[in-house]
């Protein structure tokens, strides 16, 4: 008996079915997407910069009086009332909106840094894009010509953590600055620390040559 048409009628249907389910979607192999989800490390909220209020107020203090300091500025002091008005200002904005206050005082905000003494240095920063030549208001440099303002003499900041952008920083100044025509005498440029050092440097280096030459006046003799 001749078996082979009822074989190859057999890989006939079994190619045809093969044909059929490859081209049917339903029977496709489905398509995998990988997903890649990035998470922003969480900005840490018991900072002792913001949580204790003495080491808030230092922190804002002894930074901002450097930056003044070297750009001859005298030493602001805390000023409660000052404070209290960012605090009230923090209180009542339940949305952690990042705007001014529009108040009659002077005015910096900062959010997510990861303390005080880090959110003082980035408003000093903004100095790398002030134009001394021009001395005016720019929404870049503002907050570095009010930390500076030589006219002001209090500051009084508050702060709240607003969610995943992290703390919320406000201070409040006094005289205000980024006075319109008075930039020029109220912003001054950096003092430069090579004059202080280049006379104790050319000393210690007077002495040590007199030393060595006197240590080889010894060994000569």
């Amino acid at each position: 008996m001749n078996h082979a048409p009822s074989l190859h009628r057999s890989i006939s249907i079994s190619l045809l079915l093969l044909l059929v389910l490859l081209n049917n979607p339903s029977h496709a192999t489905p398509d995998i997407t990988t997903v890649t989800q990035t998470i922003a490390a969480a900005i840490p909220t018991d900072e002792p910069q913001w949580k204790d209020p003495a080491l808030f107020t230092s922190a804002i203090l002894n930074s901002t009086n450097v930056y003044r300091q070297t750009h001859n500025a005298s030493e602001v002091v805390w000023n409660q009332t000052l404070a209290d008005y960012a605090t009230d200002y923090l209180a009542s904005n339940s949305g952690c909106l990042f705007a001014h206050s529009g108040g009659p005082y002077g005015e910096n905000l900062a959010e997510g840094y990861p303390n005080a003494t880090a959110a003082v240095e980035a408003w000093a920063a903004e100095e790398s894009e002030y134009d001394y030549g021009k001395a005016e208001f720019t929404h870049e440099t503002g907050h570095f010509t009010q930390l500076v303002w030589k006219k002001t003499t209090a500051v009084g900041c508050a702060r709240r953590v607003c969610g995943e952008s992290g703390w919320f920083l406000m201070c409040e100044y006094w005289p205000v600055g980024n006075v319109a025509g008075q930039f020029a005498q109220e912003v001054d440029r950096k003092e430069s620390g090579g004059d202080i050092f280049e006379p104790s440097m050319l000393l210690l280096l007077t002495m040590w040559m007199l030393l060595w030459v006197g240590g080889i006046a010894l060994l000569i003799g």
